[in-house]
């Protein structure tokens, strides 16, 4: 075929007939006519099986003859066309393959020249003697028609099958492929009903617009049913959406046909097998049915059935092996569904995946930069309060020694060495005290400090931080306060005295440190219920409540600037916390900026060891 032959006719018939028609052409060629075949052009590539092109100034025709793929040998596709253009198309391409000085050349190129419309006389003329021909009663002629119909149903059939094929590759719509093949399958076999029987519904089903009627007290999780249906006309009885809950009749039903591939019930040789299989009510009307099982994977997906409702049917072979065919490619179309529905909910997984991975490595790595940032500002400064303490001390100890070695003729009074000396002293225990957090605070964070559980008065440890600590508050003009119920001075309690005395002090000296002069500190410990309470309140500046988050965190210090007001390096507190929760504790912060601050730890009674505990 040509694309510029578009007023060409072509039909399936007998090669008879294409010898007949060309027969015909070749007379009506006058006697200058250029009638060529293609025995004229031996080979050469030719672009038809068998042709004859009449080039004349009154009358041009071109007759193609093809053989028909998967045809009987007398079958064969058949063209006839009058257009000029597409004659001088198929001309030309014929003139191509021939030498520059070819006769045969040089007379299709003359012939170009003449091309044009048909005369009408002469058009009229071939079409009655073509009548003529094609209408006498010859014995080849009568066969031809017997032989003509089969081959158009199995031209049709191919082309449906290709239909399908196409479809099955173009598109990823599984609803879709199944609702078209069998709509055509139904007009091909001209059957009254096509449906499609699935098993493993999921229930409720997504397919059915009903859903079935399943009793409560039951879990039925997967359903058979009809799921897709084809009618000839509105009197044709539905029978879609009807559904049943045992799949095991239909495997018995396919393992009993299973050799057949393709099974056929004609009205009066047997009743039907998928009425009853599909619960049909007698109103369903089956007289006739084709049935083919849908194989996934050697698994039984469904069954392809056709039904004949008014009247009986002998099914044919090619209808059967047509059924089959069809039911192999929805096979595949269902099987590359499947594949594409595991590829994409494995791809929303993947990519599920990797958001989660890419927010996890996100927030690792904030977490990770934070921390790189308050180690260095921890670093920095551990630093300026390491070296305060110590370049104090050793300028007060040079000053010492230089007045020792003065001290007969310029040495300073004694009150002033005595001075340096307690500053020395008081900055010397400074620095033990932050050597002592960080050792300890690294001992808690390795899971090496283990608590050595005693039996003490929590008042008189209360007592002793608070006189630890009574000189400094002195100093800073802070009233520093003890409150212990009566009936809570004689009370024991069981945890490490040592950890609980740090956890006070380091309490009330960050309360004293940021509690300015003629404030007051006061310190509360009772026990209830097993459980200590201890707290600590101060009239200080107060911890707003955007730096309430970082306030047990270690490294972190709430004032960063190198010049700051107040000494510390953050520690205190952090070790604080962890101490607690070591006792199995929990600590909380109540705090008005300009008011002050209430900390308050909860610590659970430990065990002895050895014993178990009385509460």
């Amino acid at each position: 075929m040509h694309s510029s032959q578009t007023r060409s006719v072509h039909r399936i018939l007998a090669w008879s007939h294409f010898y007949q028609v060309g027969s015909l052409l070749k007379q009506m060629g006058e006697p200058n006519a250029l009638i060529l075949t293609e025995s004229n052009v031996e080979g050469l590539e030719r672009q038809a099986d068998s042709f004859v092109a009449v080039v004349s100034s009154g009358f041009n025709a071109l007759l193609e003859g093809n053989s028909v793929p998967f045809a009987s040998e007398n079958a064969c596709q058949l063209q006839l066309t009058f257009d000029p253009s597409a004659i001088a198309l198929f001309l030309s391409t014929l003139a191509s393959e021939l030498s520059d000085h070819s006769f045969l050349r040089q007379q299709i190129a003359n012939a170009m020249l003449h091309l044009q419309p048909n005369d009408p006389q002469l058009q009229s003329q071939f079409t009655l003697q073509l009548i003529e021909t094609l209408s006498a009663p010859t014995v080849e002629q009568s066969g031809s028609v017997a032989v003509e119909q089969p081959l158009q149903q199995q031209v049709e059939q191919e082309r449906l099958l290709h239909k399908v094929t196409s479809l099955i590759r173009q598109s990823l719509e599984l609803p879709v492929i199944l609702e078209t093949a069998v709509q055509q399958v139904r007009q091909f076999l001209n059957a009254d009903r096509l449906i499609i029987y699935q098993l493993n519904i999921p229930a409720p089903s997504c397919l059915l617009s009903s859903e079935p009627q399943i009793p409560a007290h039951e879990t039925i999780p997967k359903l058979d049913g009809i799921t897709y249906e084809s009618r000839r006309s509105d009197t044709v009885p539905s029978v879609l959406h009807l559904v049943k809950d045992d799949g095991e009749q239909t495997q018995h039903l396919w393992s009993a046909h299973r050799k057949e591939l393709t099974w056929a019930i004609v009205d009066g040789q047997t009743s039907s097998q998928t009425q009853p299989l599909l619960k049909l009510s007698p109103q369903a009307q089956v007289r006739a049915e084709l049935v083919t099982p849908i194989v996934v994977q050697d698994n039984l997906w469904g069954l392809l059935i056709a039904h004949q409702c008014f009247t009986a049917r002998d099914w044919q072979e090619n209808e059967k092996a047509l059924l089959h065919q069809i039911a192999e490619q929805l096979a595949i179309a269902i099987h590359q569904s499947n594949l594409y529905s595991e590829l994409h909910a494995q791809t929303l997984t993947l990519e599920q995946k990797v958001v989660e991975r890419t927010q996890a490595l996100c927030d690792t790595l904030i977490a990770a930069q934070s921390a790189s940032r308050a180690k260095s500002e921890f670093l920095a400064t551990m630093s300026h309060e390491l070296r305060s303490p110590l370049t104090t001390i050793i300028g007060m100890a040079a000053t010492l020694l230089r007045c020792q070695e003065q001290a007969q003729h310029s040495g300073l009074p004694l009150s002033k060495q005595q001075e340096y000396l307690h500053t020395i002293q008081s900055r010397g225990e400074h620095l033990l005290s932050l050597i002592n957090n960080i050792l300890d605070l690294s001992e808690v964070e390795a899971g090496k400090m283990a608590l050595e559980i005693e039996e003490f008065s929590l008042a008189q440890i209360a007592r002793r931080a608070v006189e630890a600590l009574q000189a400094r508050a002195d100093l800073k003009r802070v009233k520093l306060d003890l409150k212990i119920q009566p009936d809570q001075v004689d009370v024991q309690f069981r945890a490490d005295p040592r950890r609980v005395q740090q956890i006070l002090v380091n309490l009330l000296t960050n309360a004293i440190k940021f509690t300015p002069e003629q404030g007051h500190v006061t310190l509360r410990t009772y026990v209830h219920d097993g459980i200590a309470i201890l707290q600590v309140e101060d009239s200080g500046i107060g911890i707003s409540e955007e730096q309430r988050s970082l306030l047990f965190q270690t490294f972190q210090q709430l004032d960063h600037s190198y010049d700051r007001q107040y000494e510390g390096t953050g520690l205190g507190l952090a070790l604080t916390k962890q101490l607690v929760e070591l006792h199995g504790g929990s600590i909380e912060v109540t705090s008005t900026v300009g008011v002050g601050s209430t900390f308050t730890v909860h610590l659970p009674e430990q065990r002895l060891p050895g014993h178990l505990s009385e509460h």
